[in-house]
């Protein structure tokens, strides 16, 4: 008797340390999964802005042909402010929504 519970125990240690062996292989997984997604969405991001930015050159280049180079600027600069507002007037209006909804 002494000795099949001495091989559960032994049976026990060995199955606990391949589990732990088998979760911290699985967090390192996750771990890389989730730094290559970080490191790709942070590529993406500087690349939209800087295709925002070139719209932007564009605009006023195109748009002083029309009106002169500094009311070009002005009027860009402008509207990208105006967009900034709804945007954040959006995030605001988000915010807002998920605080009534979280009210207790």
């Amino acid at each position: 008797m002494k000795e099949v519970l001495s091989r559960l125990y032994a049976d026990g240690r060995a199955y606990a340390a391949a589990e732990a062996e088998k979760q911290k292989l699985r967090a390192g997984i996750i771990g890389a999964g989730i730094r290559n997604a970080a490191i790709f969405a942070m590529v993406a991001l500087m690349l939209a802005f800087a295709s925002i930015v070139a719209l932007l050159v564009g605009l006023t280049i195109a748009l002083s042909q029309l009106v002169a180079p500094i009311w070009a600027t002005l009027i860009v600069a402008g509207g990208g402010l105006i967009v900034t507002l709804l945007l954040l007037l959006a995030a605001k209006g988000c915010i807002t929504r998920m605080r009534k909804a979280i009210a207790p």
